[in-house]
């Protein structure tokens, strides 16, 4: 009996060391306000404050979500306002807001001094709200491709400047190489314990952004790719819809990497991995899939992600709600529908009735 009794706690032990670590309550289906604070329309005051009234915060709330990702573009810290009150806003809806600054106008890796700069300013513009819904983002998206440890100093130092302010708050961390999965991996943790990770997922490139990272493309012939891409030769038909010859190359690539959703969970592991072997809370800050491609190829896409980072215990965040790699939702037209597909995908209920 005894014999019994070990081998079961063995057997537990073994489960409890490989179980996904939960990620915060607060930080379990996101959304990407995307152009609220970066790039807006207009910084006329009354028009930020217009961008997305309240019916539509309430929407995106019975739809399911629970934070919002407020990503903030660092000019636009000379209208304190604008940011305090969207803050303000989403969180009496319940939400949690991330803050992602984003550098416009600057390079953080020839500049680094700005980016200290810019936190020293927009540290104690959040320092009103509650710590425990409020967590500021270092940087969207580091890049330093040549030299990563540079960037592990710099957000070392920029986690310092707003921990002087905010001793309180959990800060959003990211790994370089923009954010990846690959720059988390290479990432050292930090000792305060008090933090998240982030990573953006966004692969393969050529099906979620149509290959748009290369010049002269056929992208109508680039959104025909399937997903998954398990039938070889299938796939590989789609490049004869074409007579171009750089597109026709990157089609093949594509197909020939076998994309599906068993290779993409294998990905989003590696992040979950890293947190349980770092004792870390990891969140996919972005992802997202353009919607020119093919609508059953898209949500086939979005719904394997979000599977994948539920089953690895991570947060995510869909890319963007006012964003055409999410729902294209256009705040200023008034119209504020939910794409149903995308709703399915994303395993959250149908908040559109009535509207």
């Amino acid at each position: 009996m005894r014999r019994i009794g070990y081998c079961l706690l063995f057997v537990l032990l073994i489960f409890a060391g490989h179980a996904a670590a939960e990620p915060p309550a607060a930080l379990r289906r996101g959304i990407n306000i995307t152009n609220w604070l970066r790039y807006p329309a207009s910084r006329d005051p009354a028009a930020l404050r217009d961008y997305l009234d309240d019916a539509a915060i309430d929407q995106l709330k019975r739809a399911g979500f629970t934070f919002v990702r407020l990503p903030l573009q660092s000019d636009m810290l000379s209208l304190p306002d604008a940011l305090t009150d969207a803050v303000a806003r989403l969180q009496r809806h319940g939400f949690a807001v991330l803050v992602p600054l984003f550098p416009v106008g600057w390079n953080p890796e020839a500049e680094p001094a700005k980016l200290l700069a810019a936190w020293w300013s927009l540290a104690p513009m959040l320092r009103r709200f509650n710590p425990a819904l409020t967590f500021p983002e270092v940087l969207n998206e580091p890049v330093f491709a040549n030299d990563a440890a540079a960037w592990t100093v710099l957000q070392h130092q920029a986690l310092a400047t707003i921990r002087a302010v905010l001793p309180a708050n959990a800060v959003v961390l990211t790994g370089a190489d923009w954010g990846s999965v690959r720059g988390l991996l290479a990432l050292t943790p930090e000792t305060d314990t008090n933090v998240v990770y982030s990573f953006h997922f966004y692969d393969p490139a050529e099906l979620t952004a149509l290959g748009a990272y290369r010049q002269g493309l056929d992208s109508v012939a680039m959104a025909r790719l399937p997903f998954p891409a398990e039938d070889q030769s299938a796939c590989a038909a789609t490049a004869r819809t074409t007579g171009d010859a750089q597109t026709v190359g990157l089609m093949r690539f594509y197909c020939a990497l076998g994309w599906d959703a068993a290779k993409l969970a294998t990905s989003i592991a590696q992040a979950g991995d890293w947190a349980r072997r770092n004792h870390a809370n990891v969140i996919a800050g972005e992802f997202g899939a353009s919607d020119k491609l093919a609508s059953e190829s898209r949500l086939r896409w979005l719904a394997a992600v979000r599977i994948a980072c539920e089953q690895q215990g991570i947060g995510w965040a869909l890319w963007g709600y006012d964003d055409s790699m999410g729902f294209d939702v256009r705040p200023l037209t008034g119209a504020s529908r939910l794409d149903p597909g995308i709703m399915r995908a994303l395993g959250l209920g149908d908040s559109n009735r009535g509207k």
